[in-house]
């Protein structure tokens, strides 16, 4: 069953192979949805092309997320090739390494807290406000966060309070939205070895923690939480808004 099929969705997040964003990508792909995805510089661009063929995708667009212009004229380049479209996955992630390896208090500054906040929380705000209009009945925007958004992660620090704040974004969204017909949740996903994560100190400790204690004795894959994504982008899961739904194999019961 292909729940996607005709489906037209947005990806911004992916860095290589080992993004979640990827992974999601690729489950989406399985069930026909039509793709296209955002980078920021050159560098990100020419790995998100040579991804997208694989899952048959010509649609890179620049996207500055500091950038209200940028958003908007993401947007509006998007809505020349497809017009409307059904759904977004906003998969966004950084910090200054240095906020992700000492004492928080000890590290954290106004303008790195300020800088946090506003690419990896109010960035989601900033898309909704300008796709809005470009968005079909029924349509889906997904974001990932992480367990540091409500319970302590050692080092995650800085993140784990944006994190706090994006899902707080996401049920404030999931009102506003719903009266729209549009739906707004959240996974939040187990530890995944991706690039981003491995800026965070001990992270190899996480891993392995969360391995040998989480229910299911194993750490989840991209494959499962892109599988989660499909669906909560699908018609299948058209109850589900204003939500934070939990892909760790159990670990957030610990």
């Amino acid at each position: 069953m292909a729940f996607l099929k005709n489906k037209k969705i947005l990806i911004f997040g992916i860095k290589n192979y080992f993004s979640i964003a990827w992974g999601i990508a690729v489950a989406m792909h399985k069930q026909k949805a039509k793709l296209a995805f955002a980078y920021h510089d050159v560098r990100s661009k020419k790995k998100i092309e040579y991804l997208a063929k694989q899952v048959r995708s010509e649609i890179i667009l620049k996207c500055d997320l500091n950038s209200d212009n940028s958003i908007k004229k993401l947007f509006k380049n998007l809505h020349k090739i497809w017009g409307n479209f059904d759904g977004i996955v906003h998969s966004i992630a950084y910090v200054p390494q240095v906020q992700l390896n000492k004492n928080y208090v000890k590290i954290i500054n106004r303008k790195d807290f300020l800088n946090a906040h506003e690419l990896n929380s109010f960035s989601l705000v900033a898309i909704v406000k300008e796709a809005e209009i470009f968005l079909n009945d029924k349509s889906v925007i997904l974001t990932l966060s992480y367990i540091g958004a409500i319970k302590y992660v050692p080092y995650y620090n800085i993140m784990g309070i944006a994190k706090a704040s994006l899902e707080a974004n996401v049920r404030y969204l999931s009102v506003s939205m719903g009266k729209k017909n549009i739906r707004v949740n959240a996974i939040s996903s187990g530890p995944v070895k991706t690039v981003s994560a491995y800026r965070i100190k001990n992270f190899h400790k996480t891993i392995k923690k969360n391995k040998n204690n989480s229910p299911l004795r194993a750490n989840v894959t991209t494959q499962e939480i892109g599988n989660v994504a499909a669906f909560l982008c699908s018609d299948l899961s058209s109850g589900i808004t204003g939500q934070i739904i939990y892909v760790d194999n159990g670990n957030n019961i610990l």
